[in-house]
């Protein structure tokens, strides 16, 4: 993978990891109430969830270019389809709701880790969402295992600080996101449609 390449990966991770998700939302959640200390078990679970997609995801792309490059293009358009439709889900979802129904209940570093994991590998729509995002950066000519590493280290570490700062600011955002949460839901709705009409144009 090139710099330039990486570059607009990692712009696109970042965009991705703020979008609302059921992961972001977990680590809001569990920031507000149990701390940002303790909900670093979610965020790691989390984390660990998103790596084991990206890696399956992955072996897809591979079988596929062992098939045929022709493939890897059809999952780039069929892929960039499926993210202007995530886009405008998005945008007409409503704002998150981030009142707890509950009291808090004691919850084991073990537990949060679990619940982190789970929430990241058990979406159906995960695995879906790295089949078509990956391929729109895999380079055939390179080492897909290489792109592989690179592109989960980079992934992984955006989704942990971006999910530890939302941990960290729970109690802050959650009157701002009351206020302008649809608006923030649009932003993130256009920047997915945005994503998938450009870059499978990329060569």
């Amino acid at each position: 993978m090139d710099v330039t390449t990486w570059l607009i990966y990692l712009a696109a991770a970042v965009g991705l990891s703020l979008s609302p998700g059921p992961n972001g939302l977990l680590a809001l959640t569990h920031g507000a109430l149990y701390g940002h200390r303790k909900t670093l078990n979610t965020i790691l679970g989390g984390t660990l969830g998103f790596v084991t997609l990206i890696g399956l995801s992955m072996f897809g792309i591979g079988a596929l270019l062992q098939s045929s490059i022709v493939w890897l293009t059809v999952l780039k358009w069929l892929g960039g389809f499926y993210l202007v439709y995530l886009g405008v889900q998005v945008w007409r979802s409503p704002p998150i709701d981030l009142e707890p129904k509950q009291a808090a209940q004691a919850a084991s570093s073990l537990e949060l880790f679990r619940q982190g994991a789970l929430s990241a590998v058990t979406n159906p729509k995960g695995l879906l969402f790295f089949a078509a995002f990956l391929p729109q950066f895999v380079d055939p000519s390179r080492s897909l295992f290489v792109q592989f590493v690179v592109m989960a280290a980079t992934f992984a570490l955006v989704e942990f600080v971006t999910e530890f700062a939302l941990a960290s600011a729970a109690q802050r955002l959650r009157p701002w996101l009351r206020r302008v949460g649809k608006q923030f839901n649009r932003a993130c709705g256009g920047a997915f449609v945005a994503i998938g009409a450009a870059l499978p144009l990329r060569n």
